[in-house]
Formats: structure tokens, C-alpha cells, sequence
């Protein structure tokens, strides 16, 4: 990537994610050209739109439904309509940490840029509206059952990140995620996964084929749509069939299912089959594996699942937003500036994932290792 004073840099936020093949790949720029010659939008489904939710469903497990939106804003906010709408309840439990759009409710200890920024809970928000959201901690049952305990009978659904990225990458425990989903069985809740980040990055089909479990309904965005704008729930058809036009339930949107973003995401997910996961895993663990050597044991700590990495001004391990708000921040901003001196273009958050593409190599991940050991002498000094 070059800046507009023509600095050269190596990219690991990817758009935030969603460039998981690199920018303009041949592939997916020539799926836009050919798209372009089409039309822009027509406010009405095209054969793309199909083809786009026939990958996803042939991909990720329980998926018998998909509605395309413009965001991952949209497709939580949609998704939890749908919830309240199913269960008839009005309550929702989030995680401390997790950010899932910018919608009312769910901006309530948000992390990702709300935690950089100083600003968890943003103005605007009705306090009756946020009244509505209970935040648990991520990786602690207790606190889910305790909201249960709390409200009973009143929570519609569980919305979690499968693997948190708006704190840095956070792994959930060996069990939580099925905890999560055996309570929401239990208690007559829908869990949601929102694999925004996540969906067909971690996994081929996901942080739910990673991790073995399966939610009620998904939230997807970014990789499927393969650096356009667009987002989509979906779930099992008893839960689906809900939203209108063939249920009650209204969502609408004119750009949804927007085709260039149609044409980008299949080109996208086509390009990603196991061999591509493989590459993903190597260079993941290649990177991981070279900050550690980079500093003192202890100075540092990073996490990694598949293509997403974190490195913690902290000795770790972080489970829990808590855990992350430990790390020096004052240490990553010196860490941030050298490594932007030296070529590397990182999140300018100590609470984001860093994320690997196709287009990264053996070299290139070698050549960040070493500027991570030079950018680290100067932040740790």
C-alpha cells in the first residue's frame, strides 16, 4: 500500500478485514468489471444475490436462509429484531468488549475504537434503549447465567463475537461458546454469532466450524463481500421465514444485495478453498511465532486464531475485556509510530486485530518480524 506522499507500506489491516485476498486481486477486480457492464443497482434481486447465499449456505453450518444488507451494523441490528420478534422478549446480552455495529443498544462497552477513543457509551443513546442490553464477560458463563437469573424470561437472545476482535483477538475457552448455546437452549434464548469478522476468515465455515458449535442465526460482513460494502444474517428457514416479505418481521433496503458487491464476495469466497486456509494458518503461525522472539519473555504477549493477530503490551494471557485493558497503550503507541517508520501498516489500536491476506508472503511476514523486533527495542526501552 502507498500513502499519498508516496511511502510504502506492508498491510495488515486489510480494509479492516475484509481483503482477505489482498487489494485487486485479478479475480475479484475482473468479477466488478464485468458486473459494472451490467448496472450499478437495480433495487431488486439478481442471479449474483442467489449464488452469493448458495456459497454461504454450502459453507457454514445450520444455514438454510440469507438476507443481504450494506453492513455489519445492519445485519446485528437485523438479527436481533428477528430474535425479539421470535421469542417475544426485549432484553439481549452482550459481552463486555465486543463491538457489533454502531447501532442503539449495542453500543454499551463496545471496545474496538469506542475503547481507543475514550468513549464506550456514545451520546445519542436513549438510556431506556440501553437499559435494555445486559453486558456479561466474555469467557465467564457465571455472568450469562447471572443475566438469565436476573431477567427470566425476558432475554430474547445472546449476541456474541466468536472470537473477540474489537479487544484484541480473544479466543474464547474450551467450552464457552457450547455453554453459550446450551443456556440459550435452556432458557428459551437465541444465541447469535456475529462472525462479521470472523465469517470465512478463521475458518472455511467459520468460527462455527473452527470451534464446533453452532448458533441460532449469523451475522456476516467483510470477507463476503470482498472489500464492497455489504453484510447478511441468516439462519435456519422456522427462524428466517420470519422477516417479510414471507413473515412479519420488516427489514428492507434498497442497495442490499448491491450485485457489485455480489460479484465481489463470490469471487472472493471461490478464490478461498482449503489450500487458501493452509496458506492462512502458516503465515498466522509464521507471524506469531516471530514477534514472541522479537522481546524478553513477559514484555509481550500475542494471540492469534487463523489470520487474525494481536500483540499486548502485556505478559497475558488476556481472556476477557478486563484482561486487555491491562496493556500498555502508551508502549503501542511508540511501537505503532516505529513500525510506520519502518513499512508496517498496523490498526493504530492496541484493542484490533491484525489481518494476514493471500497476498502476504514468507518474506514479507519476515521482513514485519524484524521491524517488530527493532519498533519493540524502542517502545520496551
Amino acid at each position: 500500500m502507498t500513502d499519498e506522499d508516496g511511502n510504502g507500506y506492508t498491510d495488515y489491516v486489510g480494509s479492516w478485514g475484509p481483503l482477505i485476498a489482498g487489494h485487486r486481486h485479478p479475480s475479484v477486480v475482473a468479477a466488478l468489471e464485468e458486473a459494472l457492464a451490467k448496472g450499478t443497482s437495480f433495487g431488486a434481486p439478481t442471479a449474483a444475490e442467489i449464488t452469493l447465499a448458495e456459497l454461504v449456505i454450502e459453507r457454514i453450518p445450520g444455514v438454510e436462509r440469507v438476507r443481504f444488507v450494506n453492513s455489519g451494523t445492519e445485519a446485528t441490528m437485523s438479527a436481533l429484531r428477528l430474535a425479539r420478534a421470535a421469542t417475544g422478549r426485549d432484553r439481549i446480552v452482550k459481552f463486555a468488549g465486543c463491538y457489533h455495529g454502531h447501532s442503539d443498544g449495542l453500543l454499551v462497552r463496545a471496545g474496538s475504537g469506542a475503547t481507543t477513543l475514550g468513549t464506550p457509551d456514545s451520546p445519542g443513546v436513549p438510556a431506556a434503549w440501553a437499559k435494555l442490553t445486559y453486558v456479561a464477560d466474555f469467557n465467564d458463563l457465571a455472568t450469562v447465567r447471572e443475566a438469565f437469573e436476573a431477567h427470566p424470561g425476558e432475554i430474547a437472545a445472546v449476541i456474541v463475537e466468536p472470537v473477540a476482535g474489537n479487544m484484541g483477538v480473544v479466543p474464547p475457552k474450551d467450552g464457552f461458546l457450547q455453554g453459550l448455546r446450551d443456556l440459550c437452549d435452556e432458557q428459551g434464548a437465541l444465541l447469535i454469532f456475529d462472525e462479521v469478522m470472523t465469517g470465512f476468515r478463521v475458518k472455511r465455515g467459520g468460527a462455527a466450524e473452527r470451534f464446533g458449535t453452532k448458533p441460532h442465526l449469523y451475522c456476516f460482513g467483510k470477507v463476503i463481500g470482498g472489500g464492497l460494502p455489504v453484510g447478511a444474517y441468516a439462519g435456519p428457514a422456522e427462524l428466517m421465514d420470519q422477516i417479510s416479505p414471507r413473515g412479519p418481521v420488516y427489514q428492507a433496503g434498497t442497495l442490499s444485495g448491491n450485485p457489485l458487491a455480489m460479484a465481489a464476495g463470490i469471487a472472493t469466497l471461490r478464490l478461498l478453498d482449503e489450500s487458501a486456509y493452509e496458506t492462512l494458518e502458516e503465515l498466522g503461525r509464521r507471524l506469531e511465532e516471530g514477534l514472541l522472539r522479537s522481546a524478553a519473555p513477559g514484555a509481550i504477549h500475542v494471540q492469534r486464531v487463523g489470520s487474525m493477530v494481536t500483540l499486548f503490551f502485556q505478559g497475558g494471557p488476556v481472556h476477557s475485556y478486563e484482561d486487555a485493558l491491562k496493556s500498555d497503550v502508551k508502549r503501542f503507541g511508540l511501537f505503532h509510530g516505529a513500525m510506520l517508520q519502518r513499512g508496517q501498516y498496523l490498526p493504530p489500536s492496541q484493542f484490533e486485530a491484525w489481518f494476514l491476506s493471500l497476498a502476504h508472503t514468507p518474506k514479507l511476514v519476515d521482513d514485519t518480524i524484524t521491524a517488530a523486533r527493532e519498533s519493540l527495542a524502542i517502545a520496551l526501552a
